[in-house]
């Protein structure tokens, strides 16, 4: 198992791969993802502390469906989806059970 330094470094150079295969510079990288230059030095090299700009650095990348499982709902199986729908149709309709008390009526002189 990798260690999160071994993480973050592989994930620096595929970016940094990813960069050079698009024919981008750092500094041009750097601009499109409203980030610093020394951030996309940073996390080219490994040291990644702001996943606010790895997220940005992705996007122009073109890399950011690697975290598409992480955003997607999750689907709901047919068995839990018939629950759902029989949950929701075993509620009942709530009606009044009170009655009308006449015993203050004012009669009427029509």
């Amino acid at each position: 198992m990798l260690t999160d330094a071994a993480i973050f470094g592989k994930i620096g150079e595929h970016l940094r791969q990813a960069r050079l295969k698009q024919n981008i510079t750092q500094q041009s990288l750097a601009e499109a993802a409203v980030v610093s230059l020394s951030s996309i030095k940073k996390i080219e090299k490994g040291v990644i502390s702001s996943f606010d700009a790895l997220v940005r650095v992705m996007r122009i990348l073109g890399k950011l469906d690697v975290l598409q499982p992480l955003v997607d709902e999750e689907q709901m199986s047919p068995s839990e989806y018939y629950d759902l729908v029989n949950s929701s149709k075993s509620r009942l309709r709530k009606r009044a059970v009170g009655k009308l008390d006449n015993t203050n009526n004012e009669k009427s002189e029509w």
